[in-house]
């Protein structure tokens, strides 16, 4: 193998990335540069950050899964077996864009208000019927 730096050490003659050798073996010649001051009048706005954050945020939501009549019928009967045989429940659910996961034990279904209340270790969850996609 034929070597790139003959004049350094054994361990990086044949190293290609400057990065991974010491400084004291670099040309001191080569300027360092300015580092991060170079990039210091870009961090003068943190309104927008804050603004590129929400953005990007933004670009991972996605739209409220509408379900078709068997999937609704599916999801009802697996709700009212899970509350006759067994109670422990994983909901997977919709939330201000995101699909989001749930597990607990099931309190009642109040048909009414079209919500269930779900027993977790922080209290009592409700959940909107019709945010529900998913049971396991």
């Amino acid at each position: 193998m034929l070597a790139i730096n003959e004049d350094l050490p054994e361990p990086y003659k044949y190293e290609t990335d400057y990065r991974k050798i010491p400084r004291e073996y670099l040309n001191s010649n080569i300027p360092k540069g300015r580092g991060s001051v170079k990039w210091q009048p870009f961090a003068s706005i943190p309104e927008q950050y804050e603004q590129i954050a929400q953005y990007m945020e933004e670009q991972n939501k996605i739209e409220q899964p509408i379900l078709s009549d068997d999937q609704l019928q599916k999801l009802n009967e697996t709700l009212v077996f899970k509350m006759f045989n067994d109670p422990h429940i994983n909901v997977r659910y919709f939330s201000n864009g995101y699909i989001k996961s749930i597990e607990g034990v099931i309190h009642k279904v109040d048909p009414y208000t079209q919500t269930l209340h779900l027993y977790e270790n922080k209290g009592i969850t409700k959940l909107y019927l019709k945010d529900i996609v998913e049971i396991k």
